[in-house]
């Protein structure tokens, strides 16, 4: 049976993680990226001749394994594979960063010998079987490195997460510049501070039709990470350069010809997430005489760099290029050199928008940033600059922030279609902009703040509900007209209305009104279009079978058919399916694309079963409970009458202050002949019977379950598979997601409810009758006081 997907990489994780010991993160997430570097090459080109990638005799991870136990494994693995391996394929300086004998980082003697057994023993699983890895559409490797390579991100600390772009703003990023339209290998994208390289392989994973790759890194451990990582995620025509790219950049016009050439090569596309405010960015170079005329619209600051890697990759683009760089805010609004050079980079045109992030997303800081959305082939003609402003759409994940699926979704959908959406988007006037003194930062053209409640004061002093509050819900009110009605009436003074029902019916007068029950009929029937239009999908799953592109089929048709939902966003609806995806289902179908429909209780939970086939049942042993539990609840009640002090039964406590069967039985016993006793021993029968007549009970609803498990496990082994796609699509799938949008249909009835009870009560007591009532309560006091001989004055 195939393992959960989830399973394995948490378990993966939890494994390199306990055998980690006193080594920081950032350091042993190079050993374990070179064992799943040397699990994936073995499994992928071990024994195939002219394969891409050679793996020598002898040197292969089956031959690691063999190293289990051996004194000297430390030093065989870096010799007899790690060495052999970089020689053969020219991965010198790359999988050999990490020395597998050094005894500072893994122990010495017996100590580093059962800690890389152990860790080798992580990998030496038959879940683990990289041999199809992008079979069907599925990519075990790419997803196992995404999950190891935030968890060592998280646990990096703020100083050494700087290797890794979360994959959410990478897509983002992605999508955003297009790079889905690139046509092939002919089309290239670039990264000058590419880190370990997730950012370019998200990038390039949204380009369908392939695309050549270029990035440069100065840090030698990161970037010997990212060509690794780009083998192991089947990119090998890649080009990665270790060097600096401000100092030294390495990509230039024609660099094998004429080495001295001083044009800088050019790109389709570039993403970067540069190091923020590099204080050290001009190490190296004098940028006032820079060889590649890279800051010719204006020096950045010596102590900041950020616009020294805006202007790099602008001038790596194509005439025709587009680019996505995440900066921090600062760079939106900073004065001085830097606003100058924003001023000329509007002027030309060459920014097409600007998205502002949540806080607290990147791994190397805390502080809000934005992506810059750069495109030069629109720019002369370019009269504005879209802006979102995404600060507010996010998720906590453990100690960091997380764009979820409808962030993302959002965001690229309000700039792919240039959506203006109130308090999140809108097109940006060059004039408007110019009027701000060239100032870009977004709150001075989105006020994404929610509008301030604010209090009436002639309601407080004369009651009423104030009716442009009312006209607020105006959205409800266009899905419900009559409703407004049934819930106001005028006021005895203009513009004040008064509640027509009690405010313990608001709720109530809602959910009966007919176009309240209308409403949640065409909800509801939304949802049953999507599922007539993408269960025959569902059924048709099998061996085979492509998750990736399902949930993506089922999570755009989704999207499709809430666009036309009044009062609910179609983005809510879409996060619950691509959250119960990653929660459950996608384990589900990986089960079934791997097995088949197969009858287990990982893909059919015994309660599915149980209710569809064995209710009966079920309600009995629900009615054998709840005998018992009127029994126990007796028994609890005359224990806690009668156990306390000179209660009949304290002296059957037993010495921890319980009271047993055999507790009672040996208090009977004492006064069985005792004439004065009669009441005493008239009670400890009763609640001898009550603990009988619990233990019959209990041994019931024992039985009962008993048949019932036998009963399910029975019919696991004969189930059909058109039974086991009932119950898993309708009964486990369709149900669970059908719960989902009921939610999003309390949610909106749950919004007008308590927003009308607010105002009801808020304005209930007007200030002069609160003044009266003041004044009857002062006087009760003052009488109370009275009465108990305390003058009043």
């Amino acid at each position: 049976m195939a393992i959960k997907k989830s399973e394995l990489y948490s378990s993966l994780w939890k494994s390199c993680d306990e055998l980690r010991g006193g080594m920081d993160a950032s350091q042993y997430k190079d050993y374990v990226l070179v064992l799943l570097f040397i699990k994936y090459v073995s499994d992928k080109y071990a024994g195939q001749p002219r394969s891409l990638i050679e793996v020598p005799k002898g040197s292969s991870f089956a031959d690691m394994v063999l190293l289990k136990g051996d004194k000297e494994i430390g030093d065989k693995i870096n010799k007899q594979i790690i060495a052999k391996i970089a020689e053969a394929n020219n991965l010198k300086g790359i999988i050999d960063v990490a020395d597998f004998n050094d005894a500072d980082k893994l122990g010495k003697g017996k100590e580093m010998q059962d800690r890389l057994s152990n860790l080798v023993s992580i990998f030496d699983t038959p879940a683990l079987d990289f041999r199809r890895n992008r079979a069907e559409g599925d990519d075990l490797l790419g997803d196992a490195y995404e999950y190891l390579m935030r968890h060592f991100a998280t646990e990096s600390g703020k100083s050494k997460g700087q290797f890794y772009t979360p994959s959410e703003v990478s897509r983002v990023m992605a999508k955003v510049i297009g790079i889905n339209k690139a046509q092939g290998r002919s089309e290239t994208i670039y990264d000058p501070t590419c880190g370990s390289g997730s950012l370019l392989l998200k990038a390039a994973d949204e380009a369908t039709n392939g695309i050549t790759i270029y990035g440069q890194e100065m840090d030698n451990a990161t970037y010997a990470l990212a060509c690794m990582n780009m083998i192991l995620h089947g990119h090998e025509a890649y080009d990665i350069w270790h060097d600096n790219s401000l100092s030294r950049p390495y990509f230039k016009q024609d660099i094998k010809n004429d080495p001295s050439d001083h044009n800088l090569k050019t790109f389709d596309f570039a993403v970067a997430n540069p190091p923020f405010s590099n204080k050290a960015w001009s190490n190296g170079f004098d940028p006032e005489h820079d060889l590649y005329q890279r800051f010719a619209l204006g020096v950045p600051p010596l102590k900041n760099g950020d616009y020294a890697f805006l202007l790099h990759i602008i001038c790596s683009l194509k005439s025709t290029g587009k680019g996505a760089v995440i900066l921090p805010h600062g760079v939106l609004f900073r004065g001085n050199s830097e606003a100058e050079i924003r001023q000329k980079i509007i002027r030309r045109g060459y920014i097409k928008g600007i998205i502002g992030l949540p806080p607290n997303l990147f791994y190397g800081t805390g502080i809000p940033a934005c992506i810059i959305v750069l495109d030069k082939e629109n720019a002369t003609s370019r009269t504005g600059i879209f802006m979102i402003d995404a600060s507010k759409g996010f998720m906590k994940d453990g100690n960091k922030n997380r764009l979820r699926h409808q962030d993302i979704h959002k965001i690229v959908d309000a700039f792919t279609r240039q959506l203006e959406l109130p308090r999140y988007s809108r097109m940006v006037s060059i004039s408007e902009i110019e009027a701000n003194d060239y100032n870009l930062n977004i709150p001075r053209y989105i006020d994404s703040t929610e509008p301030e409640d604010l209090h009436d004061i002639t309601a407080h002093l004369l009651g009423g509900i104030p009716e442009h509050d009312i006209e607020a819900l105006s959205d409800y009110w266009q899905v419900f007209p009559t409703l407004k009605q049934r819930l106001f009436a005028s006021g005895p003074r203009a513009s004040y209305s008064e509640l027509c029902v009690d405010s313990s019916q608001i709720k109530p007068t809602i959910f009966s009104h007919p176009e309240f029950v209308a409403y949640t009929q065409t909800v509801t029937s939304l949802f049953e279009q999507w599922k007539a239009c993408n269960t025959p999908a569902l059924k048709q799953l099998g061996v085979g079978s492509r998750p990736k592109a399902l949930i993506e089929q089922l999570s755009e048709d989704i999207l499709r058919v809430f666009a036309v939902a009044q009062l609910i966003d179609k983005y809510d609806v879409y996060q619950h399916l691509m959250s119960y995806w990653s929660d459950v289902m996608q384990d589900d179908v990986y089960m079934i694309a791997q097995d088949g429909w197969q009858a287990n209780e990982d893909l059919i939970p015994r309660q599915l079963i149980v209710k569809r086939y064995f209710a009966a049942e079920q309600q009995h042993i629900e009615q054998l409970e709840a005998a018992k539990d009127e029994i126990t609840r007796r028994l609890e009640e005359l224990k806690e009458e009668h156990s306390g002090e000179d209660g009949l039964l304290e002296e059957a406590k037993t010495e921890k202050g319980t009271i047993t069967k055999n507790s009672i039985n040996a208090r009977l016993r004492d006064i069985m002949t005792d004439p004065e006793a009669m009441d005493e021993r008239m009670m400890l029968n009763t609640c001898l019977d009550l603990i009988n007549q619990e233990a019959e009970a209990s041994k019931k609803v024992r039985t009962a379950q008993k048949a019932l498990d036998a009963k399910v496990d029975a019919k696991y082994k004969v189930l059909s598979e058109d039974e086991i796609k009932t119950l898993v699509v309708d009964d486990k799938w369709l149900a669970s997601l059908s719960a989902d949008v009921q939610t999003e249909l309390n949610r909106v009835s749950q919004a007008l409810t308590g927003r009308i009870k607010e105002l009801a009560e808020r304005y209930e007591t007007p200030l002069p009758k609160l003044s009266e009532e003041v004044e009857v309560l002062s006087e009760k006091v003052h009488q109370h006081l009275q009465r108990m001989g305390f003058a009043w004055s």
